[in-house]
């Protein structure tokens, strides 16, 4: 793809030079740091902005206007038969770079009709299954799977867990800046106490040969690093979930130990699913959606499961009720409290 540049980018510096334009994607970038979303959500998006430019012949995003966008959000529907989240992802991509980047006012992206949704229910494994499941899986990554069913956790939260946000006292676990930058508070299940107090020993001595070697930062968000200058260095702030070798971040270039890769935990879970012999199409989020419902069959009331999973609406948690295992809704027949 050709360079694209924003000549309205130009400025001059203190010594009278003008700084050169910057690339298109360079500016996406800097503007998507600057509203503090994620580098996965970054990387998402430069991709759609890349795949738009090369869809129309590489024309400049200034010189395209509404009928471009519809036509490229279509051809992913029809010929890349993508899903309407895939294709709305898509659209939110386009509306940052016209609004945020172009600095465009242009009412018709609000007018483009983003995709809807089926409903769908979600795939959910009985207590049984995630034993079978879980049973022969050790290591971190058994322990991960296993916080995610015993906590309710998003897989994302539970990889970017910090040491300080996990409390054995109170055998609880604050998870940070959940969906829609929430925080909430999550049991810490008893049965995994031990294991995670033996996992972070381990994570601690290899901080400290970190340390030793002259590394053992890691990344802080929000410009702690600048408030807190030592932070990062600090064994509070570390990742509960380490990675087993130090990695470039690609924003900053430091050398750091980033956390687990969530792509490691997919791969491990469709091996173990594959063992078990379960023919359900489950995914580490699976856990999520069976910790709720099997708190709902335990009897728990579901503005607690709310609270828990950090739905902001309890008609999200109402979903888990179409899945119990007492029939439709959740409720028993009557046919059945027959003597």
């Amino acid at each position: 793809m050709g360079t694209f540049t924003n000549n309205s980018d130009n400025c001059v510096n203190a010594n009278g030079v003008v700084r050169p334009p910057r690339r298109l994607l360079d500016q996406l970038s800097e503007s998507i740091r600057l509203k503090h979303y994620s580098i996965r959500t970054e990387q998402a998006y430069r991709g759609w902005v890349r795949r738009f430019i090369l869809f129309h012949g590489k024309r400049h995003p200034q010189e395209m206007g509404a009928c471009e966008v519809e036509a490229f959000l279509t051809h992913l529907a029809v010929e890349g038969r993508v899903s309407a989240s895939t294709q709305n992802q898509a659209k939110s991509a386009l509306l940052f770079l016209y609004k945020e980047v172009l600095r465009t006012d242009l009412p018709w992206l609000d007018d483009v009709e983003s995709a809807k949704s089926g409903k769908r229910l979600p795939v959910v494994l009985t207590p049984e299954e995630v034993q079978r499941l879980l049973g022969p899986i050790d290591g971190t990554t058994g322990l991960i799977l296993r916080l995610l069913y015993g906590t309710g956790m998003r897989m994302m939260e539970c990889l970017r867990l910090r040491v300080k946000d996990v409390d054995f006292a109170r055998r609880e676990i604050l998870v940070r800046e959940g969906k829609g930058f929430k925080d909430r508070v999550t049991m810490l299940p008893e049965r995994l106490v031990a294991p995670l107090g033996e996992h972070l020993a381990r994570v601690k001595a290899l901080h400290a040969a970190d340390l030793a070697a002259g590394f053992g930062d890691v990344y802080l968000p929000w410009a702690l690093e600048r408030k807190y200058p030592n932070a990062a260095r600090e064994w509070a702030w570390q990742y509960v979930f380490v990675a087993a070798r130090r990695s470039v971040d690609p924003r900053s270039g430091a050398v750091r130990r980033h956390h687990v890769e969530a792509q490691s935990i997919q791969r491990a879970m469709r091996q173990a699913l594959r063992l078990a012999g379960v023919s359900k199409p489950a995914t580490p989020h699976t856990l999520r959606h069976s910790f709720a419902t099997s708190l709902l069959e335990t009897g728990y009331d579901i503005r607690t499961v709310q609270e828990l999973l950090g739905h902001a609406d309890v008609s999200t948690t109402m979903i888990y009720t179409h899945v119990l295992k007492r029939g439709g809704r959740g409720v028993r027949s009557p046919l059945d409290a027959l003597g």
